[in-house]
């Protein structure tokens, strides 16, 4: 596979039949933002390059950033991961899945340990952090395998230097199904039309091992929901934080293909893409001890159930 193949930086130059004819609306030179999307465990179909053509979720960041003056590269070279390359960038956005330092399962070049660092190196310094959906089952804890009661254990000051970074950790999801999400901070750049929260279909985690010092925006109502990865308090499914002096941002949704075009979806992810690059301000105090004190109370494990092993053929 040769780097073309996974590296595009959307320019005027290079949009070609994507380019858009929508004004840009903000002013001053246009903020750097790279999409990194990198599958080394499930490579989910919104990020998939079918046909050479962008993913779904990179056709809809190229509709968000002319109106946002944001020049999106997208790429899934881990190699790339270096702080000279890391450098030109004002954010980095990740839907990755697993131990982005293998080639895993979509065979693209991985990063080093060294680059691993960099980018954490990178966010610390003072710049922004964007992640969706499955950048939570990213860099899991001493690489624990995805299933087993180990899986459900929260880490504390053991986890990843990613997990810490991130602000918390997948665990499962169940079913995909309608869930209430509940808004805890309508001041929240994105927010201001969501105060009153909002339900739509989502394939929504249950996740753990959550840092003190998250500003939590979007709480995940728990009682309705179907399924044991579920039965527990209400946790947070959005967030903000500081990183050293970098902003962390970072939705648990995005997994659906009409959750990206949803307007809610659209509203939360701009917000929190502004506030990363630090074009928004917001007051992110921390307050998951306020607002969600069960969230350290991770679901029970249950052994997944055998399959059925199918009827031997009738002589």
């Amino acid at each position: 596979m040769n780097r073309r193949s996974f590296l595009r930086t959307t320019t005027a130059a290079t949009l070609g039949s994507w380019a858009l004819s929508r004004p840009i609306l903000a002013a001053g030179p246009k903020r750097k933002i790279l999409f990194f999307s990198k599958s080394s465990g499930f490579e989910h179909s919104v990020i998939t390059y079918k046909n050479g053509q962008p993913s779904y979720a990179e056709k809809q960041l190229l509709e968000m950033g002319p109106k946002n003056n944001w020049e999106f590269t997208f790429s899934k070279d881990g190699s790339l991961f270096n702080p000279q390359y890391l450098a030109q960038f004002d954010a980095l956005f990740f839907y990755t899945t697993g131990d982005l330092c293998s080639p895993g399962t979509d065979k693209n070049p991985p990063m080093s340990p060294e680059g691993k660092q960099a980018f954490l190196d990178y966010v610390a310094s003072g710049k922004g952090f964007i992640g969706s959906h499955s950048a939570a089952d990213t860099f899991h804890t001493a690489n624990e395998a995805v299933k087993g009661p180990d899986r459900y254990k929260n880490h504390g000051e053991e986890a990843d230097a990613y997990v810490k970074m991130l602000g918390a950790e997948f665990i499962i999801h169940g079913k995909q199904q309608v869930s209430k999400m509940r808004c805890i901070d309508p001041r929240f750049p994105g927010m201001e039309n969501h105060a009153d929260g909002f339900s739509f279909q989502e394939e929504w985690y249950s996740l753990k091992d959550y840092r003190k010092d998250l500003h939590v925006l979007l709480l995940q109502e728990t009682e309705s929901m179907e399924g044991p990865m579920y039965q527990r308090p209400p946790y947070p499914a959005t967030w903000a934080r500081k990183h050293g002096k970098g902003r962390v941002f970072y939705t648990s949704m995005g997994h659906r293909e009409d959750v990206w075009t949803n307007p809610i979806f659209q509203d939360v992810l701009a917000g929190g893409i502004s506030w990363a690059l630090g074009d928004a301000t917001a007051d992110v105090t921390p307050n998951i001890e306020q607002v969600a004190p069960g969230a350290l109370t991770n679901p029970n494990y249950e052994e997944p159930k055998p399959k059925a092993t199918p009827a031997a053929p009738k002589p």
